[in-house]
């Protein structure tokens, strides 16, 4: 089983969210419906990036980095290390 890696944009709040799932088409569903209250003031979210990983435990390490990154060493991190499929603005 693969897990995913995300990072969402919301112009909203030109803000980031960054978190991690096995099921990411329907992770971003969950939050742009509103049914994450972390997220629910920013819908609609973007997907602008994301990684696979082998397992749930890299998953939560990669996720863990990402949350800690500043703002600007998040973009420098998604400019230099291009996501899985990665286009701008798409969704899965």
């Amino acid at each position: 089983m693969c897990y995913y890696v995300y990072i969402l944009y919301s112009s909203k709040l030109d803000s980031y969210y960054k978190g991690q799932t096995k099921d990411l088409t329907g992770r971003l569903n969950r939050h742009n419906q509103g049914y994450e209250k972390s997220t629910g003031r920013g819908v609609p979210w973007t997907l602008v990036w994301y990684r696979v990983a082998g397992s749930r435990s890299e998953a939560m390490l990669l996720e863990k980095k990402l949350k800690n990154m500043s703002r600007e060493r998040l973009k420098r991190f998604m400019e230099t290390h291009p996501g899985d499929n990665f286009s701008t603005g798409s969704s899965v």
